[in-house]
């Protein structure tokens, strides 16, 4: 079935549930091989999901906040890399929609691109530059020709390199020292994918480094001229701790069916009936709680928030990454302490979810820019 065919987003997550299982099926082996899960990205392709955020009036179902990152939390209950990989092309389809800040016959030409199957993602991030959030501005240089723009400069953690087909790159405008984006395709001559990524961590994400050598792209491919200090607020970002309850979600149900059937000969019945086990299995089902609540309540909020009402969203969008994130952690922590040791072994999943996991403190944004935003709100409002 397709995602195009289906009524309501029940059925919809439904869908994914199934596409999830046979990710789960694929995750050790992309793990242990720090391969790319191109078989999960084709399906998700093949599916129609990537197509689900591209706005009605240009043929897709421009889905919800909400809807995103209930698939997005499947996804990964099945594979960590590829949810986080498929998120930021989803979220960024839709925040072009409500942003409208890209001519519409640029958006329109994307679009009509991604109902094809092409996949989108920004390159933003610098080894110089840290965290593009912190507003240190690109050394990758744009420089103005008659006909266009020449690009150059290496990008870092470019996710989903292996299969893009498009990248939204950030550059130093020369003329200027304005800070621009680009469109650049694929195909373009002298972009170079350099195969770097080493991370313990989402090992399937492809976040190789982007290389750009005299890229040549026409005048309309500077899509959007920015102050990053003036950013807007973006919530679908929220696909980022989406992601992380997912892995959470599926280390709770590694540990809950592994107390199910384990029994030492030390005690009579299985370790699921054990009183501190269920404390911890207690412990566990509250974080979810908590961070299902929390995210999807920020989520609702915004897909019934107006323009206006999503600019004073940033301090609980932030808050909402930073609990949901932190909470995964703990999660996964709790579910290993009921396997004990056989948790740390290469075979089993938990250990991989305990590397997967500790990876969204390192995406945006960060813990600490995040309680600086609401103590500055705390202090405001009281």
């Amino acid at each position: 079935m397709q995602f195009q065919d289906t009524n309501g987003v029940d059925e919809r997550i439904e869908l994914m549930r199934n596409l999830a299982r046979q990710f789960s099926l694929r995750a050790h082996q992309i793990d242990i091989e720090g391969s790319f899960p191109y078989d999960n990205i084709d399906d998700l392709k093949n599916s129609g999901y990537t197509t689900l955020t591209v706005p009605s009036h240009y043929g897709g179902k421009e889905i919800t906040l909400y809807e995103l990152i209930r698939h997005q939390e499947t996804i990964a209950e099945g594979d960590g890399a590829t949810a986080l990989s498929i998120g930021w092309h989803m979220g960024i389809i839709m925040n072009l929609n409500e942003k409208k800040t890209w001519k519409q016959g640029v958006f329109k030409t994307l679009c009509e691109q991604v109902k094809k199957g092409a996949l989108i993602n920004s390159a933003q991030s610098e080894s110089t530059t840290g965290s593009p959030t912190r507003g240190g501005k690109p050394e990758t240089t744009a420089e103005k020709t008659q006909n266009g723009w020449v690009i150059n400069g290496r990008k870092i953690f470019t996710t989903m390199s292996p299969v893009l087909d498009f990248f939204i790159v950030s550059a130093t405008i020369k003329e200027t020292e304005e800070i621009a984006n680009f469109l650049i395709p694929r195909t373009t001559d002298g972009l170079i994918i350099e195969e770097t990524w080493d991370s313990i961590a989402l090992r399937g994400t492809g976040s190789h480094d982007l290389i750009l050598k005299n890229c040549f792209v026409e005048n309309e491919n500077l899509v959007e001229e920015f102050n990053p200090s003036g950013k807007k607020v973006n919530g679908w970002l929220l696909h980022i701790p989406a992601c992380y309850l997912g892995i959470a979600k599926a280390a709770q149900r590694y540990a809950i069916q592994f107390a199910k059937e384990y029994s030492p000969n030390s005690i009579v019945g299985p370790i699921i009936e054990l009183p501190n086990v269920q404390q911890k299995l207690g412990e566990i089902e509250l974080k979810v709680l908590q961070s299902e609540y929390f995210l999807y309540g920020v989520a609702k909020q915004w897909d019934s928030s107006n323009d206006d009402e999503r600019e004073k969203m940033g301090a609980c969008l932030g808050a909402a990454k930073l609990s949901v994130t932190n909470l995964a952690i703990e999660v996964v922590d709790l579910a290993m302490r009921i396997v004990g040791a056989k948790s740390l072994s290469l075979s089993n999943p938990l250990q991989r979810y305990y590397r997967d996991v500790r990876a969204g403190l390192h995406n945006p944004p960060m813990d600490d820019m995040t309680l600086n935003l609401l103590a500055k709100n705390s202090i405001l409002n009281h």
